[in-house]
């Protein structure tokens, strides 16, 4: 919280509204930058927490005479709220369902990412043993089929060394982008 929240929220308990920022004005400048509006939303959340907290403490000592500022604190935080209903309508963020159900059964989210992280590591582990199995296969049936078939082996061999040289002479042709896709060029 910076100082003048800090200022904002002292003069509040003197019954006065604490000044916030108009984050209306700045929701409408900053509309395409996601990364802008997520710091706006932690902002917004920030600031509900500490009315949140100011309004514990008035509640906490309520009398009479803290009647008045109980409801403008109230009605702050309703600002806030609303604010923060506004800011996060320019969100586009997806949490997985599951991340909730952990977080419902008191675990730590990133529980989650390392159990969804073993998972892809045990699925590629099982989809490489296949693929080196396959390639076992293939290299088993070759020996096979060139002791019987040694002249249709060969010519096998040859049509793949003519393929694997286009293929290549293809992949040099087309250019990379700079992610490391390669582009496409749909004239070939």
């Amino acid at each position: 919280m910076d100082s003048s929240e800090n200022t904002s929220m002292e003069n509040s308990g003197n019954g006065v509204l604490p000044t916030q920022a108009n984050d209306t004005d700045t929701i409408e400048a900053v509309d395409h930058d996601p990364k802008q509006n997520l710091i706006q939303v932690i902002n917004s959340i920030q600031r509900t927490l500490a009315f949140l907290h100011h309004l514990y403490l008035t509640v906490s000592t309520f009398n009479a005479a803290s009647q008045l500022p109980l409801l403008r604190r109230l009605n702050v935080l309703v600002m806030e709220l609303d604010n923060l209903i506004k800011l996060s309508d320019k969100l586009n963020i997806q949490v997985p369902t599951e991340v909730l159900s952990y977080i419902d059964d008191g675990k730590n989210p990133d529980d989650f990412t390392r159990d969804v992280i073993n998972n892809c590591i045990s699925t590629n582990q099982a989809t490489k043993g296949q693929a080196d199995a396959f390639k076992s296969l293939r290299s088993h049936l070759l020996e096979e089929l060139e002791q019987a078939f040694p002249e249709e082996v060969e010519h096998y061999r040859e049509i793949r060394a003519i393929s694997a040289a286009e293929s290549k002479q293809l992949a040099e042709a087309q250019s990379s982008l700079p992610n490391g896709d390669v582009k496409v060029n749909s004239e070939l």
